[in-house]
């Protein structure tokens, strides 16, 4: 099959890249987006959620990064760590064979690591606005290259709470910066500020094709008050029976509150919220992506940052405050072309922030009336054999392939401590039987460790000729990376 993506003439590395992600036809949002930004255009884009935006303004920034260069050509920014990791995911797999390297900084982590990463041939850069801000305050970010400026979830950034940061960011570009700001919503205000810090944007609003087309979230609410609220919640994962579901909650306590509960009366389910480290989230989302566990408890600490195709369902088992926060925990269901479904919890204390919402999202959200005791009966059997099945697939999973076939990750347990540099990394490699220049990538030195792309389907052997490698006369043992 063709790739139509070759239309828009993008680099062969970068093709085959996209062949193997399995991105083989553009989105709309792809279709619309990648042309302007190609053509260094200023755009204010509005597509709903999972409609392919990272990747329309990921790939246009990979096709236009000269790799010959060390200076920072593309910076992003994300509200939160969550959904900056899975941006830098997102360019680390488009970029990776044309050998781009891509950088995630945020809070909470050591700022010596990120300060020596700059300081390593980056081409992008992905963060969170406390922490670029910190790293332009400190010199150790020279921002005098970018040529692309992306605000993701701009709905967010442009609000009271990230304005200033924004304009200490944009006030640091050079002059020529093409701009980019990507959301599911954007209202009046935020095409206000636009207007000020954008010189002539494009308006990008992607639409539904065939209005005809059966809404891909069907949206629902149930009234029930607090004290029968989680056994309603109860008998509604029951009769649901959902292979994958994540439940909505405003404060840390109340999902930990919900997380117990759910764990006590014996639910497959897990608990993310801004208590716990940033490790144990990611493992967390990366499990929940693996189908290790099929319930997700959680603030809106996800409902923005993270990318999984098939959610079946959506409980809000509080109403959201904020009326757009609404939009962007749905927006985890009826993700791509899949079809989702949403229920809202609602108490009387909370009906006055449901009708903001109604009003806003200008849905149809059907009331459920009762749920039927014979299909909670039979989902409570359903769902038992559900998480048997899939306690069995976690206990007898085997590690996760690869995205890239043609790309191998390795480890080397060596790094910055044994003055290793990426100079020598590629000298050791070069003098491997079968590895040339051409076959090494992005290689990242860290302090105790280095990890390294080997492309070209040459990764495989490469591990199984070779347990150790010498380099700088050093044994450093070498294995496939499966961080």
């Amino acid at each position: 099959m063709v790739n139509k993506f070759e239309k828009f003439n993008l680099n062969k590395n970068l093709i085959k890249s996209l062949n193997n992600m399995e991105y083989e036809i553009p989105s709309k949002v792809q279709e619309e987006v990648i042309p302007y930004l190609l053509n260094k255009k200023n755009i204010i884009v509005k597509s709903k959620t999972g409609s392919g935006k990272t990747a329309s303004f990921a790939i246009p920034i990979v096709e236009e990064v000269d790799i010959n260069s060390n200076a920072v050509q593309g910076l992003i920014i994300a509200p939160t760590r969550e959904l900056a990791l899975q941006i830098k995911e997102e360019i680390q797999n488009i970029g990776r064979i044309k050998k781009v390297r891509c950088s995630v900084i945020f809070g909470k982590q050591p700022l010596k690591e990120q300060i020596s990463e700059l300081k390593q041939r980056v081409h992008i850069v992905v963060a969170t606005p406390g922490r670029i801000i910190d790293h332009i305050g400190r010199g150790t970010i020279d921002l005098s290259n970018i040529q692309y400026f992306i605000i993701d979830e701009a709905d967010k950034m442009l609000h009271k709470g990230f304005i200033e940061d924004m304009e200490t960011i944009m006030k640091k570009l050079p002059q020529d910066v093409c701009k980019g700001m990507f959301s599911a919503t954007i209202d009046e205000n935020i095409m206000k500020i636009c207007d000020n810090y954008m010189k002539n944007p494009l308006q990008i609003e992607i639409k539904s094709e065939n209005t005809e087309v059966k809404k891909q979230i069907s949206e629902y609410f149930i009234k029930a008050e607090k004290e029968n609220k989680y056994q309603i919640l109860k008998n509604l994962i029951y009769t649901e029976c959902p292979n994958s579901l994540i439940i909505f909650a405003n404060t840390k306590i109340k999902v930990n509150e919900l997380y117990e509960k759910l764990k006590a009366d014996k639910f497959l389910v897990k608990e993310i919220h801004g208590d716990m480290s940033q490790d144990k989230r990611l493992f967390i989302i990366k499990d929940f992506k693996n189908h290790k566990f099929n319930i997700l408890a959680s603030t809106d600490i996800i409902s923005r940052g993270i990318h999984v195709d098939d959610i079946e369902l959506v409980i809000n088992y509080e109403v959201p405050e904020d009326k757009e926060n609404y939009i962007h925990r749905i927006g985890r269901t009826g993700r791509v072309d899949k079809l989702g479904k949403a229920v809202t919890l609602v108490s009387n204390r909370e009906e006055k922030y449901f009708s903001e919402i109604k009003e806003y999202a200008k849905s149809n959200i059907i009331e459920i009336k009762n749920l039927e005791d014979e299909k909670i009966e039979k989902g409570k059997i359903e769902l038992e054999k559900l998480q048997k099945d899939l306690r069995k697939v976690s206990k007898n999973s085997k590690k996760e392939t690869v995205l890239d076939e043609e790309v191998t990750r390795i480890y080397l347990n060596a790094g910055k401590k044994k003055k290793i540099r990426v100079i020598d990394i590629v000298g050791a490699l070069n003098n491997l039987k079968g590895i040339e220049n051409q076959d090494i990538g992005v290689i990242e030195v860290k302090e105790d460790s280095s990890y390294v792309d080997i492309l070209n389907y040459k990764g495989k052997d490469l591990i199984k000729n070779n347990k150790n490698i010498l380099i700088k006369k050093k044994q450093v043992k070498v294995r496939k990376d499966n961080s």
